[in-house]
């Protein structure tokens, strides 16, 4: 986790210049003030094409090198739409290209293999080198493929999708929804704290409720979580008992909706109440951070990588600054607008710390819209500032949408979640 600060050691943080001054709280860095400015970013979702793009924005003198193996980016945010009709995968699909030609970002198709911390390189895996200055790794999530007995990378790729990496997972839950028969049951599984997109489950089971009502009504969802509570709940039972009365099930892990086994063979479920057939189940494992971040070493023992919550740098490794999803970021969920907005705030420590000066104290932002059919859209937004207890919500100062809300307020959340994405896509990519 991310470590207690004393009050001493947070006026430390914020005079020293961080981790990067010789006197930083958690140790020298020897690359900030470096005649060079050259920074590799690995990984180009939010987090890390943000940060590739503000760099140059900020500072058209370093030379920012993005890694990323696929060639178009397929966005978690939005593929539920994807599952309930709504959307095409096109419709969530970005290249690297307006980073490429208008940013002058040189951008690599392929895959990190190793991180020399020593040496300040990256290996990639055509066997090509990469040096660099100042690192970034937004490497999103991994899974803990061994947290429900008997499923596994492969059986997510046949029988059970995840569907948590959106591109080929959402195509193949895509299709198990379209052939499965009127009647059948859809079996979402969703993991305890934390993971990626805490509200995802639940517009996801909306979103699938929305296209079963219309093509094949005789069916039912059952989630089986293994949680006590859920982001918005409230806001989603209350549209599920208007939207999709009777359709939806939700089972806290008190009342044995917690999945301890699955059969892909068998197509069943196991948790302490006992053992149950679904026609398609859709499993999302417990998770941690992305696999580039263990092997450098930049993860502790909760699978996620601590980080300096003023610069988003590794209290682990300095020079390396870890972003996304991959980071733990106190209060912050695990998001596509936490992640855009840490990857700023970890441009913005870059540029200042190859200036010789000392990083600004963030001020963080997340907004989650969530659709739960086509003109029926909820939304949390958080603020989160900088504290002795690292990052916090700051109470009072976001909002959800009200329980009471109306018909045009309803109505006007779809609407803005759509000028959410559009603007956020053309923010990070375009």
């Amino acid at each position: 986790m991310l470590q207690k600060l004393t009050r001493r050691d947070f006026n430390k943080l914020l005079l020293s210049g961080v981790a990067g001054s010789a006197l930083g709280l958690f140790g020298k860095s020897n690359t900030a003030f470096a005649s060079t400015k050259r920074v590799v970013v690995i990984g180009g979702g939010f987090g890390g094409a943000a940060a590739a793009k503000y760099l140059r924005k900020l500072d058209p003198s370093i030379a920012v090198t993005l890694v990323e193996p696929k060639a178009i980016f397929y966005t978690c945010p939005f593929s539920n739409w994807v599952l309930g009709g709504l959307k095409t995968m096109e419709d969530i699909a970005h290249t690297y290209t307006v980073l490429k030609n208008k940013y002058q970002i040189n951008i690599v198709s392929d895959v990190v293999t190793s991180i020399d911390v020593t040496k300040g390189t990256v290996k990639l895996k055509s066997g090509n080198v990469l040096s660099y200055d100042r690192l970034v790794v937004s490497p999103g999530i991994d899974f803990k493929w061994d947290s429900i007995g008997g499923y596994s990378e492969s059986v997510a790729n046949s029988k059970m999708p995840h569907s948590w990496h959106a591109g080929p997972q959402t195509i193949l839950l895509h299709k198990q929804l379209l052939g499965m028969r009127d009647g059948g049951n859809v079996f979402i599984c969703p993991p305890a704290n934390p993971f990626r997109c805490p509200p995802g489950p639940y517009e996801r089971a909306s979103l699938i409720a929305y296209y079963l009502k219309e093509h094949k009504p005789k069916s039912k969802i059952i989630i089986f979580d293994a949680k006590e509570n859920f982001s918005k709940q409230e806001l989603f039972k209350k549209g599920w008992e208007r939207l999709y009365p009777g359709m939806i099930e939700w089972r806290s892990s008190a009342m044995g909706g917690k999945v301890s086994r699955v059969d892909a063979g068998a197509m069943t479920v196991t948790t302490e109440f006992g053992v149950e057939k679904g026609d398609v189940i859709n499993v999302i494992p417990a998770q941690k951070a992305g696999k580039i971040a263990f092997d450098a070493g930049l993860t502790d023992a909760t699978g996620w990588c601590p980080i300096n919550p003023v610069s988003f740098e590794s209290t682990i490794h300095p020079g390396i600054h870890v972003i996304g999803d991959a980071s733990f970021a106190g209060a912050m969920p695990k998001s596509g607008f936490a992640a855009s907005s840490q990857g700023k705030v970890a441009a913005a420590a870059i540029v200042r710390l190859f200036q010789g000066k000392v990083p600004a104290a963030p001020s963080l932002v997340n907004t989650c819209y969530s659709l739960l059919a086509p003109k029926y859209g909820i939304s949390v937004a958080g603020v989160y500032k900088l504290t002795v207890e690292g990052i916090v919500e700051i109470k009072e100062a976001g909002g959800l949408t009200p329980i009471n809300a109306d018909d045009d307020q309803l109505r006007e959340e779809a609407l803005f979640a759509e000028g959410w994405y559009k603007n956020i896509s053309l923010d990070t990519w375009g």
